[in-house]
């Protein structure tokens, strides 16, 4: 990987384009999708914030990100949400072979629907098995214990777990020793449901102008107002804090880097 991060809130993201990315994934890796909720979350997810260090790649999955990060001078190329980045991924290599994925996410059926739309679209059964796991089920080591087998006997080297964050991060983090054949790693969020037309996606110009939170909160209230409406506000505050301690820290060595050039 020759590419630069760029640092928000003490996370790097990995300032590259989703072509490059989807070459680099020929080798594998583990793929995490960070948006403003994330970067909330990971201020007072200890565990959360242990397992985004063990992503091989964090991408940009916000407009938001994008323009906080040019506000502190250090701009992302470009956006690679999820939902974007899966597809992308199925149609790149959908003619490839050894290329299998699985579905694991999203409510009974519409997994297995997601399944059947991606294998349509591509041409051949690219998705070779899908399962929707109960509610609670990333606390039930049975329950885990037959998702492994599950996954482990569908023959796929490709996983893409679709349960909400931090949720699916942590089970791909903690259980990936465990899935022998699993070489790439996609946490996805709602892109199962999105491939399912189980969702809709925001238009692309309300994507675009960083609204996509709004078309979700607006199709979605009950289960997001307290996350875009409470939770996520401070995000703007911590950037603000973060752009001070930039230009501090800016001053501070060139008032040092002054005072030994007239020594």
């Amino acid at each position: 990987m020759n590419h630069s991060r760029v640092n928000i809130l003490n996370i790097p993201i990995d300032n590259i384009g989703m072509g490059e990315l989807l070459n680099e994934l020929k080798h594998g890796g583990v793929v995490f999708t960070p948006n403003v909720d994330h970067l909330m979350k990971l201020q007072k997810d200890r565990e959360f914030y242990r397992v985004y260090q063990d992503a091989d790649y964090r991408v940009c999955d916000s407009q938001l990100i994008m323009y906080a990060a040019r506000f502190l001078g250090q701009p992302i190329q470009e956006k690679v949400s999820g939902s974007d980045l899966f597809p992308a991924f199925y149609q790149r290599y959908g003619q490839d072979e050894n290329v299998k994925i699985f579905l694991l996410g999203s409510l009974a059926g519409v997994a297995a629907t997601a399944r059947l739309l991606i294998n349509h679209k591509v041409g051949r059964n690219i998705v070779v098995d899908s399962y929707s796991p109960p509610i609670g089920f990333e606390n039930d080591p049975l329950e885990c214990a037959k998702i492994i087998e599950i996954i482990n006997s569908s023959g796929a080297n490709v996983l893409a777990v679709g349960v909400g964050a931090p949720k699916q991060e942590k089970w791909i983090i903690q259980y990936r020793s465990s899935l022998s054949g699993i070489k790439t790693f996609f946490a996805i969020g709602a892109t199962i449901d999105f491939e399912a037309g189980n969702l809709r996606r925001a238009p692309a110009w309300m994507s675009s102008a960083g609204l996509e939170w709004l078309y979700r909160l607006l199709s979605e209230p009950g289960r997001l107002w307290r996350r875009y409406l409470v939770e996520d506000l401070g995000f703007f505050a911590l950037i603000l804090r973060q752009k001070l301690q930039m230009n501090r820290a800016k001053k501070s060595y060139r008032r040092k880097k002054n005072a030994l050039e007239s020594r």
